[in-house]
């Protein structure tokens, strides 16, 4: 039986901002808390790309449709 296609969604339930970080959290079957400090350690070394890639993502991934 094929395995049903894993799709990225911003996260409704599990959201601060935007939901990006919870959406990549569900998706990739980790702590939140986890992708949200990588996330911000990143934008720290990356003098604020991170704030830009955060920004994008939030328009582009869609919200996750309810259930």
């Amino acid at each position: 039986m094929a395995k049903p296609i894993k799709r990225l969604y911003r996260s409704r339930r599990d959201k601060v901002l935007g939901g990006v970080c919870g959406g990549i959290a569900e998706y990739l079957d980790v702590d939140p808390v986890v992708v949200r400090l990588i996330w911000a350690i990143g934008t720290l070394a990356s003098m604020g790309i991170g704030l830009l890639a955060y920004i994008i993502a939030w328009i582009i991934v869609p919200e996750e449709p309810k259930r």
